[in-house]
């Protein structure tokens, strides 16, 4: 459950950086949207996950069912439960991707102004792996290659060779 709400806050913050009324940054992050709309497709695709991650969190034990000629009266559902998690997980990486994404472009309408020096590091990071968004694309790729490296752990040791330890 704290990770759907991780999931939850991350599509709340991209909705407002995507509005104009809220960010005084282009709407859904791009000056010249096209056949896409920009990363409005990408957030569909985050508020998808976050509410996918909901449904995962209902606790699979309230659907134990007796098994073994009635021998094993409940049964935990503790595999279930796994798997379910594996998924919310997996969604959590790709909702932080989209968040990264947007956080990435959104920076770009506010150049030459700078964020902080652990925030110009993951932008940096992120720019090898995604190119700022000039024109309309799919961005199914660019996904991808931020959720490898939230997988990797290269965010977070970006962030912690200026931070220190976060653990």
């Amino acid at each position: 459950m704290g990770l759907s709400e991780i999931c939850n806050i991350a599509e709340r913050r991209v909705e407002k950086m995507m509005n104009p009324h809220f960010s005084d940054l282009p709407a859904f992050l791009t000056a010249n949207s096209g056949l896409n709309s920009g990363l409005m497709i990408a957030h569909v695709t985050m508020a998808a996950l976050a509410s996918e991650n909901k449904y995962l969190c209902h606790p699979a034990s309230v659907d134990s069912i007796p098994t073994s000629t009635d021998k094993e009266d409940h049964v935990s559902m503790g595999v279930t439960s796994g798997r379910k998690l594996m998924e919310v997980v997996s969604n959590v990486q790709y909702g932080l991707a989209i968040e990264l994404l947007c956080n990435t472009q959104g920076l770009e309408f506010l150049r030459p102004l700078k964020t902080s020096e652990a925030l110009e590091k993951v932008h940096a990071l992120i720019r090898k792996h995604v190119h700022k968004i000039e024109d309309d694309r799919t961005f199914h790729k660019d996904i991808e290659n931020i959720a490898k490296l939230i997988r990797s752990d290269e965010i977070i040791t970006e962030v912690e060779a200026v931070l220190g330890n976060l653990a």
